[in-house]
């Protein structure tokens, strides 16, 4: 549940830290805060 809140919170900064981008932006950033996870997940014990 904490690796989710962490994925959350990253994609609320983001949207409100750069609401001008573009949709496609939105899904890049996205993908890469769900990859963090998966390396937050793999080598932490959140």
């Amino acid at each position: 549940m904490k690796i989710y809140i962490i994925w959350l919170l990253g994609v609320i900064i983001w949207n409100f830290g750069v609401p001008n981008a573009s949709p496609l932006e939105d899904v890049v950033v996205a993908i890469v805060l769900s990859f963090v996870t998966l390396v937050l997940k793999k080598y932490t014990k959140l």
